[in-house]
């Protein structure tokens, strides 16, 4: 699960696409794809890295929601045999990337196996807490009973899916300046736009996972206070753990094991709510309850920033069947993420100035604010 998931200001000029919320519910697009042009500093030998690339005709791939397409791959994952044969093809196609790309993915796993991270979760976990009824029970038993191997592969994972967004990147460096850097610049130039200048003192990264979103956000407001907040105590430790080995920020941040529907943290107290690559892992009802725990959590004028697989990416709604089977082996609440009305959701809870932009060729970054 991403609610324990696997995933510096932009210093080279970016032009992304912004929308204002527009309800629709169409299959196909009427207006014409929007182009985004990306264009990178330049290299030491004059060069320079520059992609375009554009939303797809649909509002979202065909092979979500209850279409044809749909309901084959879910009857194919619905074979447990194959299912279990799909999700190995999954994580490989992830390790696979990242061979190619030089991230040293069975080295970082080591290190995390055999550290004493089982110290740092003893000092995070929170034994009351009381999990999900949408985490299954092979789910239920990773988050509460052992250090699954995924908690150790996350950070490896996540360089692999920048690398897999931004495939013409040169290195990992490249690419996190496109994914990380855009989203980040998204949250900043919404926070001045509508919090009247207000300064972000106090942030939550809501289903941290391993503390990498966390320390990106951390990077770029360095004075603020922030805090990650997951359900597995494992992935925790291991965003401690790493968090103490860094140890170069001037606010340390504060890592708890909780839920991100019921916080448990006061109303009205952070300037800044994230959640980053954690709603495409979960059903309706959940997306909707943390929505309403950030409206909750934030004082007037704060931002809410949700980053995740855009449902009108080109490039996500041209996969091929192989890798859009593989991805949903993986996920059991694509379909519902994709059918839920994200901008929708935010204004009737209590959300203004809702707006969407496409910050990479595969993800969107909705931002939002509390009215004051």
């Amino acid at each position: 699960m991403a609610l324990s998931s696997t995933f510096s200001k932009l210093t080279w000029g970016t032009t992304t696409s912004t929308k204002s919320f527009n309800a629709t519910d169409s299959c196909i697009r009427s207006s014409p794809p929007q182009r985004i042009r990306l264009a990178a500093a330049q290299s030491s030998d004059g060069g320079g890295l520059a992609a375009e690339f554009e939303e797809g005709q649909l509002e979202r791939p065909k092979w979500s929601g209850e279409t044809p397409i749909s309901r084959l791959v879910g009857a194919l994952i619905s074979f447990k045999p194959l299912f279990s044969v799909l999700k190995l093809g999954a994580r490989q196609v992830f390790i696979s990337t990242a061979e190619k790309t030089n991230i040293p993915w069975r080295d970082m796993t080591k290190e995390i196996l055999e550290s004493d991270v089982y110290s740092e979760k003893d000092v995070v976990e929170d034994p009351s807490i009381v999990y999900p009824d949408y985490l299954d029970f092979i789910e239920a038993i990773i988050f509460k009973n052992y250090l699954s191997k995924a908690a150790a592969e996350a950070e490896a994972a996540t360089m692999s899916m920048v690398r897999r967004a931004i495939p013409y990147a040169s290195s990992l460096d490249e690419a996190n300046q496109i994914v990380r850097g855009n989203w980040l610049e998204a949250i900043e130039s919404h926070h001045k736009q509508y919090s009247r200048n207000s300064t972000v003192e106090d942030i939550l990264d809501i289903g941290c996972s391993v503390g990498v979103s966390t320390r990106f956000l951390a990077d770029k407001f360095p004075s603020a206070k922030v805090t990650g907040l997951d359900l597995s105590p494992y992935f925790l430790a291991v965003a401690q753990y790493k968090d103490k080995k860094r140890n170069e920020l001037k606010e340390p941040t504060r890592w708890i094991h909780g839920n991100g529907e019921n916080t448990g943290l006061p109303s009205k107290s952070l300037d800044l709510v994230s959640i980053a690559y954690v709603f495409h892992e979960c059903p309706e009802r959940a997306i909707k309850n943390m929505v309403k725990e950030a409206f909750r959590l934030l004082r007037p004028g704060g931002t809410f920033a949700v980053t995740d697989n855009s449902p009108k990416s080109k490039i996500l709604q041209e996969l091929s069947p192989v890798l859009f089977t593989l991805m949903k082996s993986t996920e059991p609440f694509l379909d519902e993420y994709y059918l839920t009305d994200l901008e929708r959701t935010l204004q009737e809870v209590g959300f203004a100035n809702v707006q969407t932009s496409l910050t990479d060729p595969r993800h969107r970054t909705v931002t939002a604010t509390v009215p004051y």
